[in-house]
């Protein structure tokens, strides 16, 4: 189901012009208006879904083999060095629009594409506290 007031449904659906690179029955794939490398697009379902969590397993699996598709053939177009696959969910975790969608950013070598973190450490008492934790689940 689509929302009204969702701006990736109106693209999704066609009703917003956009750059589309590939297009199945469930997504639609863009080119992204405000790239962060040349050639970086979005994977964006043609139903609404808030979030990853709201996919069913069998879209949200097909989400990531029209990934693949689609970098494969972009890596050839664009001649880039690599692929970053990313999807956040949830304001804390960067997510702006809330309509699931994955972005596929290619990268050049030193390109200045920022999408890296400092490692941490994790204690083993924290690490069994996690793994308890999920196996009660």
């Amino acid at each position: 189901m689509k929302k009204d007031n969702c701006i990736f449904c109106k693209i999704a659906a066609g009703e917003i012009p956009s750059t589309t690179i590939y297009e199945d029955q469930d997504f639609r794939v863009i080119l992204d208006i405000e790239p962060a490398s040349k050639g970086h697009a979005l994977i964006l379902p043609k139903e609404h879904y808030a979030n990853l969590y709201e996919l069913s397993d069998e879209l949200a699996a097909k989400a990531l083999l029209v990934a693949k598709k689609v970098i494969t053939v972009m890596t050839d177009v664009l001649g880039c060095d690599g692929y970053n696959v990313l999807q956040n969910n949830g304001e804390a975790a960067g997510q702006t629009v809330f309509h699931f969608h994955m972005h596929l950013i290619p990268r050049y070598q030193d390109d200045n594409v920022n999408i890296k973190w400092n490692p941490g450490t994790i204690s083993e008492e924290l690490k069994e506290e996690i793994l308890a934790k999920i196996k009660e689940k």
